[in-house]
């Protein structure tokens, strides 16, 4: 099978002054504050769409909280005839109706006092001790993980960040 071939990558051309860095600076901090003027400008158009369709969703959301109670009623009165071989769903051609059993659930209410409550009885298996790596830890004493596969330690990563200067106004 042939090996696919590689695209190599555009060749890139460093800055040739001070002047050429600082005007890059410039137009990188321009481009940083046009992207924030576009977003808040987008931001304002989805705001204002959402409002506007608001307004026609919320009265149909209304409709629907007050019909579906009413379909209940019926549908839990002539439930026998509409489940008449025994299934769990009814098409009633315009759509369908169900009932569902929910699973079991397990809601708590003050965790900590629960837990503690749990060891005292002695019921652990009812509590989940999750297990980690400390990666705190290992960078502590990173030459007592040298031999473990799966662990890579990096240091002296260095970073490359350009902040154009600006001035915070507060409104």
């Amino acid at each position: 099978m042939k090996k696919p071939t590689k695209t190599k990558a555009k060749a890139l051309q460093a800055c040739q002054s001070l002047d050429e860095a600082q005007v890059i600076i410039k137009t990188i901090g321009e481009h940083n504050r046009e992207i924030t003027r576009l977003t808040g400008q987008m931001n304002d158009e989805v705001a204002d769409i959402t409002q506007s369709y608001a307004e026609k969703i919320n009265p149909l959301k209304l409709a629907i909280d007050e019909l579906t109670p009413k379909l209940q009623i019926w549908c839990e009165a002539n439930r026998a005839m509409l489940l008449k071989d025994g299934g769990k769903t009814a098409n009633l051609i315009t759509g369908e109706v169900s009932w569902r059993i929910r699973p079991p659930s397990v809601s708590l209410r003050k965790i900590d006092e629960v837990i503690e409550r749990l060891e005292r009885f002695g019921l652990h298996r009812f509590i989940r001790t999750k297990k980690e790596v400390n990666k705190d830890a290992i960078l502590n004493e990173p030459n007592a993980v040298t031999d473990i596969n799966g662990i890579t330690i990096s240091t002296g990563v260095e970073d490359f960040i350009v902040s154009p200067f600006e001035i915070d106004v507060k409104p």
